[in-house]
Formats: C-alpha cells, structure tokens, sequence
C-alpha cells in the first residue's frame, strides 16, 4: 500500500474542506430563496428559513469542511492549507453560475484561474512540516520567545483597537474590525493546529464588519489579512519554512499573492454584477416601450433617439 506523506494528506482534506464549504454556500442560498417565498425573509428579520432541508443540508455541509480544514492543519503547515481556503470561492462561484444562473463574468473567470495557478505553485512549494513528537515538544514551541512575542503584540493590537478605535472608527474604517478578527484568527488557527497535534501524539501514543461594509469589500480584505497573519504565526511558532531554499520560499509568496489576487477579481466581478444589474435603465428592467422610426431619413440613429425620447415625452405612461 502506498503511504502518503503529511503533506499529501492536508493537502487532500484542505480541497475537500473547500469543496464542502463551497457547496455549503449554495445549499444555504437555495434554502434561503426557498424559504423567502414562503414568508419573511431572513434579511427582514424572518427565520423561516430554519424549517427548510436544503438550508439545514447547508449547515451539515459546511460543518463538515470545518471539520476536514481543522484535521488537514494537523497533517500540514498553515502556508499550504490557509491559502487553499480560496478554493471554496471558486466552486461556490462555478455552481452559482450553473445551478442558480449567476453569472460569471470574464473578471470572475480570471480570478478563478489566477487562484487555481496560486495554490498550484503553493502545493509544489510548500514545506515538509516538521511534527512534534511530544506535547513537551509543542508547550516548547508555544513558549520560544519569537511567538510569545507575537502573540503579545497582536492581544495589544487587538485590546488598542477593541478600547481606543472600535467605538470612534469602527463604522467608517474596514481595518478595525477586520484586524480584530484577522490577529485574533491567526492566533487561534495556530491554537488549534497545536491541539489537533497534541491530540493525534495522544491518540497515535506519542459578523460586525459584514453588517456594516459591502461584502465585495470585507471577504477580499479580510482573506488577505487572515491568510496573511495566519501563515506569520505559524511561521513564527512551527518554523515552517526552516530549511527551504531561498528560491522556494519566493516562489510560494509569488503563489500566495496570485492567489490573493485572484480572490479580489472574483469578488471584483461580483460587485460589478450587482451594481450592472441594479443600475439597469427602467425601459430595460421593467415593463416595454415601442416606438415607429422614419427610414426615410439618411440619419438612422438620429431618428432613433429623436423618436424614442419623443415617444417618452408624448405618451409617459404608455408601457
């Protein structure tokens, strides 16, 4: 039988992770459109959506990619599994395109490629993780004064901006928010990666920022952060790239910025959709109008603009 390396097997469960979590989104949005047919929608306050299958089947779905992305960082250093989180963003736009008729538009294409050409050079890059061999072994890395020092400047980060800026900033500036949640984030992603390690030793015998800015805005920004402070902790406490060559370690920065770039385009896409479709004018988004046009005249598209805002002025009801 062939034995997989650590490494293949993160890599495995992070695309699974993705792939659950991708779906998880388009379960829940069926449910929800479902459920917003039926009564109040959950953006007016409703809950009807909690008596709807697909939008449990959602919830299921996306517990068990939590679940897989949890168990992939035990196997892999957080520079491989973090970045391969934004392939959930290409699969929940792929099957939005085909099963809810979203389209996706050439920008949206591009940052599913630029993604896809990002985690590729991330996975032929990435680290061999060296594993711990004893909790000892993990309580020493946990307490090198690199990542204690870490540490304690992102709980002052986050204390100065929960006390000082949150209250006088934090519904003009994305960055309060998002850098609570992002050096919070990568604390904890590291937590967990140590407890995961320290469980498989013991079992082997050895929303403010979303409510307040757009969407397009928050997902891009706070994917940059939280990737980015994810893979410095981790780095910091694991050592993940001890014993890399300089060209490899280049090369899954150039992969993790194409990455990063890529999700910016697809989430660039996206609010362009919307805002085309809401600024649609009204002859185009409801109702009809018709109009006669003269071909006797030598200027065609001057008839038709003569024409149209005339029928406009002449019969302002008429549709």
């Amino acid at each position: 039988m062939i034995e997989l390396s650590d490494n293949a097997k993160g890599l495995a469960l992070a695309v699974a992770s993705s792939a659950f979590i991708g779906v998880s989104f388009i379960l829940k949005k069926i449910g929800l459109l479902r459920a917003g047919k039926g009564g109040v929608r959950a953006g007016g306050g409703g809950h009807t959506y909690l008596g709807e299958p697909l939008w449990w089947a959602g919830m299921t779905t996306m517990l068990l990619g939590e679940v897989a992305n949890f168990v992939a960082y035990v196997f892999a250093p957080a520079v491989l599994v973090t970045p391969l989180g934004a392939l959930s963003i290409i699969v929940s736009s792929v099957l939005a395109h085909f099963v809810l008729k979203e389209r996706l538009e050439k920008l949206g294409v591009l940052g599913c490629v630029s993604c896809i050409v990002g985690s590729v050079v991330v996975v032929m890059h990435a680290p061999e993780e060296h594993m711990p061999n004893s909790v000892e072994e993990i309580w020493n890395l946990a307490t090198q004064p690199g990542f204690l020092a870490y540490a304690a400047t992102a709980l002052l980060l986050v204390a100065s901006l929960v006390i000082f800026f949150e209250s006088r900033y934090g519904q003009t500036n994305i960055l309060i928010y998002l850098g609570i949640c992002s050096a919070m984030g990568s604390l904890t992603v590291v937590s967990i990666k140590a407890i995961g390690v320290a469980i498989k030793l013991t079992l082997d015998g050895k929303n403010q920022a979303l409510d307040t800015f757009n969407l397009a805005i928050v997902s891009p920004i706070y994917y940059v952060m939280f990737t980015t402070l994810t893979i410095v902790a981790s780095g910091i406490m694991f050592k993940d790239w001890a014993g890399q060559s300089l060209s490899s370690i280049i090369a899954e920065l150039c992969g993790l910025i194409t990455i990063l770039s890529g999700t910016v385009l697809l989430h660039a896409a996206e609010e362009g959709a919307t805002n085309s479709a809401a600024l649609l004018p009204w002859p185009l988004d409801k109702g009809s109008i018709s109009w006669c046009i003269s071909l006797s005249s030598d200027n065609l598209l001057k008839n038709v603009e003569e024409d149209y805002f005339t029928a406009l002025q002449s019969h302002p009801t008429a549709v």
